[in-house]
């Protein structure tokens, strides 16, 4: 057996990228516990799947590498494309505010990174997300493999038609915020499901509103003021 010899300042090397790497790993674990802590269940979100789901997923690799250093910070980040990630907070809330259940299947307009529906993968049995922009959506479906998870289906189109194929979803969730709730995500959402979705014009201060499907009408709640990015329409 040929024995290789590697030389020193290789091997410290690689052992210095190996250190680097770990100790990385250390500080965005510590910050994201920070997050979670200080953004989250400081802010008044209780809910113990939802928390231990944020203390899991690991928000920084969803972020183009040159942000990453911010990835637990307080406020939305660019991911490219002209799109953001949204503030941990948001994410947090919004998914608490849908009352998921281990066997439901839900629907996510606007991909986006994929982190939201990283989140949503670790709550429910199927994730079903839509990105209207294809170099999102390719990247976000990347990472999601890279990290495992099998649950989450992307489809490039236009969020406003929603995934009739595969209705009727028992939440629907939108990160992006149209100017009224589109009907076909009313009539993809079960009697008894629940949605929530920013709603405002573009440029504009939206409401959130939480909505539940009953006798095939939305009954709504407006609970706080957002700032999403527009819906885009394949007809833009």
């Amino acid at each position: 057996m040929t024995k290789i010899c590697y030389p020193l300042f290789l091997i410290l090397i690689l052992l210095s990228f190996s250190t680097c790497s770990a100790q990385e790993e250390m500080d965005f674990t510590r910050l994201r516990e920070a997050m979670v802590n200080r953004q989250i269940i400081d802010r008044g979100v209780n809910d113990p799947n939802v928390i231990k789901v944020m203390r899991k997923v690991p928000r920084h690799l969803f972020v183009p590498r040159k942000n990453r250093a911010f990835s637990y910070d307080d406020h939305p980040l660019p991911i490219g494309e002209g799109q953001t990630i949204s503030q941990p907070y948001i994410v947090a809330f919004m998914t608490e505010a849908l009352k998921l259940k281990p066997g439901e299947r839900v629907l996510e307009i606007g991909t986006g990174s994929g982190y939201q529906a990283a989140v949503l993968a670790e709550l429910i049995n199927e994730v079903y997300s839509i990105e209207i922009i294809e170099a999102l959506g390719k990247r976000a479906q990347e990472t999601l493999d890279k990290l495992g998870y099998k649950n989450v289906h992307i489809k490039i189109g236009d969020g406003h038609k929603g995934w009739p194929q595969k209705a009727p979803f028992d939440a629907i969730i939108v990160t992006c915020a149209p100017e009224q709730i589109p009907r076909p995500l009313i009539e993809q959402l079960k009697e008894g499901g629940r949605i929530i979705i920013p709603v405002g014009r573009k440029g504009a201060i939206q409401k959130l509103v939480r909505a539940v499907k009953r006798g095939g009408l939305l009954k709504t709640e407006d609970v706080m003021l957002v700032r999403f990015v527009p819906m885009v329409s394949g007809d833009d």
